[in-house]
């Protein structure tokens, strides 16, 4: 087992995930170096030091063992599973004191993560409305259906929904926590976590045993967005996590969607300001994120038409005579070409013309309405 992965463990135990002195290290001393500048000279700064003594205490290979047992393995740049997308988290910056790309990612799950390059990430509101959880569940289901993975972070509300959506279309989704993949939060959810364990994916930068403590969330929400090609927000307050999400997605400039919601609901005034902003494309379900996520002519979507009528396709003229045969009682050439102020010859061969497409009658006295045209156009 070579000394980099190594580091790397030891590494994602000692420090906290996301941390982007660690993983700016990282990427540019290596993890190994990184490691062996800690061990022999510890004191360069508070932070470092923290680590450095945690360092002391680790044993890589023991730690691997466990996981193994659990089931888990530890994925590390280079090797064949390691998603090539995280990489632009190099080029993002930080959010929150959380940035960087990962020193490596645990993961349980027969799923591969090389496999997500075209996954599709739905996050929202935990407090979602019954109008948000029926939206992202369509949609995760109509985006499963084209074979599009979808991730998430298996948290209540739009994160459940996505998932749900996603299984009930035999689609892979994936779930990326902030605590270890060997624990469950929330705890409500462990069937759907276990499930997704044993046929699908679940995934977190933080160690075996890791809690969910609050600042992980804010890292793992930049690996939600660098594990997929685009982002939808459904449901967000002003205030919502789920934006810290959407700001990872435009960041690295990926494709960033957010679905409106009533203008009366806080839960989606954080969607609505993105969407003012242009700060993420509107999309209404499934169909519009999987034209906005494909290759250019994929999945295209015809610009909504409403009800055909019997009037579509005629010309002014044609319409301007429509218009002048009465609804309620049958009326004469002359009186038609009145009203429509054309010639009578003109009118005349008109409605001869709107008679061949079945839109006016001739009876005794004149001219009216073809039947279902009295009630409208």
């Amino acid at each position: 087992m070579s000394a980099e992965r190594l580091a790397r463990v030891a590494l994602s135990v000692a420090a906290e995930p996301g941390d982007p002195t660690f993983t700016g290290l990282v990427r540019e001393l290596g993890a190994a170096e990184l490691v062996r500048a800690l061990t022999e000279n510890p004191d360069h700064s508070d932070l470092l030091s923290r680590v450095a003594g945690r360092l002391a205490g680790v044993d890589p290979r023991a730690v691997l063992d466990r996981a193994a047992r659990s089931g888990i393995r530890f994925v590390v740049p280079g090797d064949d599973e390691w998603p090539t997308g995280l990489e632009d988290l190099a080029g993002a910056g930080a959010v929150n004191e959380r940035g960087g790309v990962p020193v490596g990612l645990w993961v349980r799950g027969p799923g591969r993560l090389a496999d997500l390059a075209g996954a599709v990430a739905v996050v929202g509101s935990r407090s979602a409305t019954s109008y948000g959880t029926r939206v992202a569940a369509d949609l995760a289901a109509v985006v499963g259906h084209a074979g599009v993975p979808v991730v998430s972070g298996a948290a209540f509300g739009i994160d459940y929904a996505a998932h749900r959506g996603a299984l009930s279309a035999d689609a892979p989704t994936v779930a990326v926590l902030a605590c270890g993949v060997d624990r469950v939060y929330p705890t409500a959810h462990r069937p759907l976590l276990d499930h997704l364990a044993e046929r699908h994916l679940v995934v977190s930068e933080a160690p075996p045993g890791a809690a969910p403590h609050r600042i992980r969330f804010l890292a793992r929400n930049r690996l939600i967005a660098a594990l997929s090609r685009g982002t939808v927000v459904v449901e967000a307050a002003a205030r919502s996590g789920s934006l810290n999400t959407l700001h990872w997605a435009q960041r690295m400039h990926r494709v960033a969607m957010g679905v409106p919601g009533p203008v009366t609901q806080a839960t989606s005034e954080g969607v609505h300001h993105q969407l003012r902003l242009g700060g993420a494309a509107l999309v209404t379900g499934g169909r519009d994120v999987l034209e906005l996520v494909g290759a250019a002519g994929e999945h295209l979507t015809d610009a909504p038409r409403g009800r055909a009528t019997a009037r579509d396709g005629l010309r002014v003229r044609e319409q301007q005579v429509l218009d002048a045969v009465p609804v309620a009682r049958q009326a004469s050439t002359a009186s038609i070409a009145v009203v429509a102020g054309l010639a009578e010859a003109e009118v005349d061969r008109t409605l001869r013309l709107l008679a061949g497409h079945g839109l006016v009658a001739e009876v005794a006295g004149g001219w009216r309405l073809a039947a279902g045209l009295e009630c409208g156009p």
